[in-house]
């Protein structure tokens, strides 16, 4: 049976984070906020829990799941041939609404989908997410939807739509923002805007001025 946490109250929200970091640990999925929109999560280094996430969310491995991350640190131990650039981009926008693709490191056994070799790493600014992810370590996370179906905003749209796939819900009310993140492509000779999101090109090139625009 699916658990639910009111972040706002703190007893609450350190008995969920508690329940949160327990499910992650064991495989099971958790929903949690962010800066941008709810997400659905579990250990990124479990195939089970990945599994289930995409099966919970109704999507094919063609669409391989975004890592969340709880310091910009660990990303020394996830990518590989990580540019200067991708570090200025980080200075300037982590923790906030802006998702890097780099390539992974090829020792890592994980199994997000069908990722070619590459990872999109995000941290988010959102205290319940980071207390989280810095005591399960890097998530996989995805938009707490079904497939198809507009992304929650709130908690009680996560639940009608992911229902008891998810085993612990954390409540941090209403996201501040209803904009997915900007994703930046780093594995190509130039870096390449694939979403703009929450933060705009314009604001994106003043740290990259030869950022390439969506097509």
């Amino acid at each position: 049976m699916s658990r639910r946490y009111d972040c706002s109250d703190t007893l609450d929200r350190g008995l969920g984070l508690r329940e949160a970091t327990s499910a992650v640990k064991r495989g099971d999925l958790v929903v949690l906020p962010t800066d941008t929109l709810y997400g659905i999560g579990g250990d990124a280094f479990s195939p089970h829990a990945v599994k289930a996430l995409l099966e919970a969310k109704g999507r094919g491995r063609n669409m391989p799941t975004p890592v969340l991350v709880g310091s910009p640190t660990t990303l020394h131990g996830l990518v590989t041939g990580f540019p200067e650039v991708g570090w200025e981009l980080v200075d300037a926008f982590w923790p906030g609404a802006l998702t890097i693709v780099a390539f992974h490191q090829p020792s890592l056994q994980w199994d997000l989908g069908e990722t070619r070799g590459t990872v999109a790493v995000r941290m988010p600014l959102h205290p319940v997410a980071i207390e989280l992810l810095n005591e399960t370590g890097p998530m996989a996370v995805s938009s707490a939807n079904r497939s198809g179906n507009p992304p929650a905003t709130t908690v009680d749209q996560a639940v009608d739509q992911l229902g008891e796939s998810v085993s612990v819900y954390l409540d941090g009310g209403s996201c501040p923002a209803t904009t997915p993140s900007s994703i930046i492509d780093l594995t190509a000779g130039r870096p390449r805007l694939l979403r703009e999101g929450a933060l705009s090109l314009d604001a994106l090139r003043e740290v990259v001025p030869d950022l390439e625009g969506v097509n």
